[in-house]
Parts: C-alpha cells; sequence; structure tokens
C-alpha cells in the first residue's frame, strides 16, 4: 500500500485501503450562520409591517377606503338635512301686512296715540287706539302684553314683539288676524328703530340650528 496526500488535506496523510476516500465537508457553521441572518431578516420585516397597521388603525387611517363612502353619505344627509330646516323656517310676515290695536292699560294720558303714531312711522298698520278692556284695563304690570290669534304665534306676534322688548306674547280665539298692543305699567318706549330693525333682520334670517352628526 502506499501513503498519498490528496490536495487540500492540509499536508496530513491518509491511509487509502480499497476505493474509498475522505470526504470533503464545508464547515457546518457557516450555514447556520447564513439561516440564522435569513431568519433575522423575516423577522424584522414581520415586525415592522405589523408596526405600520398599527398606526394605521390607531391614527384612523385604517379602512379609509372603506369609510370614506359612509362618511361621504353623512354628509349629503346632513347638508340635506340642513336644507329641509331652511326651508322649514317660514319668513316672518313684513309689518305692513299686520294690523295692530293699541290700548293704554295704564294711568297716563295719551300713551296709546303717541306709540300708535310710532308703530305707523315703522310701516305697521293701526287699527284701534284707545284704553285697555276691563280685563286688561289696570291690571298690567310688565312693558305690555302682545296678544292675538294662535295662528300668530311663530310670525306676526314675532315680527311686533321686535319692537317692544320684554313684552308678554299671548293668544286667544279670536277669529281676526289683528294683533293687540297693551301698555303696561313698565312701560317707557318702543325698542329704537335700530335695535327693531336688528331684530327684525335676525327675525327673518335664523341661524341654521346645528345638525346631529351620527355619523
Amino acid at each position: 500500500m502506499s501513503m498519498l496526500t490528496p490536495p487540500g488535506m492540509g499536508g496530513k496523510k491518509y491511509r487509502v485501503t480499497g476505493d474509498r476516500y475522505p470526504r470533503m465537508r464545508r464547515p457546518r457553521h457557516r450555514r447556520r450562520i447564513v439561516l440564522t441572518l435569513v431568519a433575522t431578516v423575516c423577522a424584522l420585516g414581520l415586525i415592522g409591517w405589523g408596526t405600520l397597521q398599527l398606526i394605521d388603525v390607531f391614527g384612523g387611517k385604517g379602512n379609509t377606503a372603506q369609510a370614506s363612502p359612509g362618511k361621504k353619505h353623512c354628509q349629503e344627509g346632513g347638508r340635506a338635512n340642513g336644507a329641509q330646516a331652511r326651508s322649514a323656517v317660514q319668513k316672518p310676515p313684513a309689518p305692513g301686512t299686520l294690523t295692530v290695536n293699541v290700548f293704554n292699560a295704564t294711568q297716563r294720558s295719551g300713551l296709546a296715540k303717541r306709540t300708535a303714531d310710532e308703530l305707523k312711522k315703522r310701516g305697521f298698520k293701526i287699527g284701534k287706539v284707545g284704553n285697555a278692556p276691563a280685563a286688561y284695563d289696570k291690571k298690567v304690570k310688565g312693558a305690555g302684553i302682545l296678544l292675538g290669534p294662535k295662528a300668530a304665534v311663530d310670525g306676526p306676534l314675532k315680527v311686533l314683539a321686535t319692537q317692544l322688548a320684554g313684552a308678554q306674547q299671548k293668544t286667544d280665539d279670536r277669529k281676526s288676524a289683528e294683533l293687540d298692543l297693551i301698555l303696561g305699567d313698565a312701560f317707557k318706549d318702543l325698542a329704537t328703530q335700530q335695535a327693531a330693525a336688528k331684530s327684525l333682520s335676525v327675525l327673518a334670517h335664523p341661524s341654521p340650528a346645528p345638525v346631529e352628526d351620527n355619523c
């Protein structure tokens, strides 16, 4: 038998018997390092992706494509409700369409006449002028009472109320559309024309009511 030294064996001598030769294997620790690096990269990728998903969900950005149609529908519904609310508000009648009877329930003479003249200057139609009926004469302690039919609550009475701050509004079973202004003991004067005009403007253009957001 002969002694051979195969190349790559580091100078070591091996005895060759039969037809078998020593196997050349790469060190196993390199394969472990490669597998470890691949697993680490995959794990980091999964962690990064999961972190982004959590940020989107808690930041309100998740399911944006699905939430947008519902939000759009809700906004359209809110605009529709706002338009319906504005259309439901009736435009108040103009002072020139209202007939007002002015009655004096105090002991001060000439009060009804002076007040009626001022209302006429502001565009109101004047009906009866004189002392208050017995049911109210000397019995009105406040600035005055505005009296009219039940149908006048949401329009005519509110328009007349812009002329006298603090007046009490009441209704009765009268058939006519005329309004009564009964002056009480606390009455001093009508609201200034500037203040009355501002109140009429607000009455004609009310602020829209807030729409409840259920989206």
